[in-house]
């Protein structure tokens, strides 16, 4: 690992304010994930950030109408992979009611913590790296545009860029200022029951009740967990019926499943697969499956160990490696064999909520560990 120097931190430092500047920039321009008009948009300007600060222009790649960029330096194999996505949660108009601020302590607006301030740290990390005299040969930088809708259209555009790379750092936000070492694997299903509509009042006794037979489930399902293992099961959107004087002939609940490893996410999609009514005459069928493999802890361990040796030659402080039940695209290129470490980016919380926010004090520490573990990992210049 080259030597790094507390001069990085400083440097890092001395860019705060242009860093917060293209955070405002970022989070000023609302790319909610179904929009891909916005998301487009929002690549366009995040494309004009990289040329500006970097000298480099990225490539878009456009996957079934969704926006996504990869800048790459020197190589089509990349050696590290920043993994970044510029689309949010929040729908236009959220900006209106929440803008950006900085009160000095904490920045705020709609998607600062997830996860605009991680992706312009890595733009910035890159640009520490060309001021101090480190090559960037080797380095991608992703920004994709479908993460929040499970990227759909970016996995396998991620796992291409990434098959080849010796680290991936997930720019996703950390929770309080520890990073995510491991995250568990997500799956999403939906239970349908099929009964027989009848009138509610004139002969309510032909029907099947396709919502009780679902609520006779529930149990069946959230049973599916285990909490020693770690595996929750939980159902959470539901709905039946379609008047008040109807028996209900349809009824369906979504289902939000999570484990720490591949062989529990199997487990429960059998067993999910496997229910049945307990009322003759309901049908049950389930639909959907894994979304996202666990991202093992046995992934991170050789870069966390790195990142603490980085963290104290910068004399940042101690860091510490948390296990989530959130997932990212850290899951896939885990699960792909790629070294990766995630909550590389802001340093907060509130993803998804209302008081989301990013860290002031964390920003500059947190993109100077990032340009010291991107240049740990890159090749030296290709001779000639």
């Amino acid at each position: 690992m080259p030597a790094i120097s507390p001069a990085l931190l400083e440097a890092a430092e001395s860019r705060l304010d242009q860093i917060i500047a293209d955070i405002r920039t970022l989070v000023e321009v609302e790319t909610p994930s179904d929009n891909k008009d916005a998301v487009a948009e929002g690549a366009a300007v995040v494309a004009d950030l990289m040329a500006d600060r970097l000298g480099l222009e990225p490539e878009p790649v456009v996957i079934d109408d969704v926006t996504h960029l990869r800048l790459r330096v020197g190589t089509d194999k990349p050696k590290v992979v920043l993994v970044n996505h510029q689309d949010t949660v929040w729908p236009t108009g959220t900006l209106a009611r929440k803008p950006f601020s900085n009160d000095g302590h904490a920045l705020r607006g709609p998607g600062v913590f997830d996860m605009l301030t991680g992706l312009v740290m890595s733009i910035h990390a890159a640009k520490l790296l060309q001021e101090t005299g480190h090559s960037l040969y080797g380095l991608s930088i992703m920004v994709t545009g479908d993460e929040e809708l499970g990227s759909i259209t970016s996995k396998d555009l991620l796992l291409e860029e990434s098959s080849e790379a010796r680290a991936a750092f997930v720019m996703e936000g950390a929770l309080d200022t520890s990073l995510k070492v491991a995250r568990k694997g997500t799956s999403n299903y939906t239970v349908a029951v099929t009964g027989v509509a009848a009138h509610a009042g004139l002969d309510p006794e032909k029907g099947i009740n396709a919502g009780i037979a679902l609520g006779l489930l529930l149990p069946d399902i959230a049973a599916l967990g285990d909490q020693l293992l770690g595996t929750t099961v939980t159902p959470t959107v539901m709905r039946a019926g379609t008047t008040t004087n109807t028996v209900p002939d349809y009824a369906e609940v979504v289902v939000d499943a999570r484990a720490t490893t591949i062989a529990e996410q199997e487990r429960v999609d059998e067993q999910i697969r496997a229910l049945s009514s307990q009322m003759q005459g309901a049908h049950v069928e389930v639909t959907g499956g894994v979304n996202r493999p666990p991202m093992e802890r046995s992934s991170a361990d050789v870069l966390f160990g790195r990142a603490q040796k980085v963290a104290a030659a910068l004399n940042i402080g101690e860091l510490t490696g948390e296990e989530v039940g959130g997932a990212s695209d850290g899951n896939f290129t885990a699960a792909a064999g790629v070294p990766t470490l995630d909550g590389m980016g802001a340093c907060g919380s509130g993803a998804h909520a209302e008081h989301e926010h990013a860290l002031v004090d964390y920003i500059a520490p947190r993109t100077a560990l990032l340009a010291g573990l991107i240049a740990a990992h890159l090749d030296p210049p290709a001779a000639g």
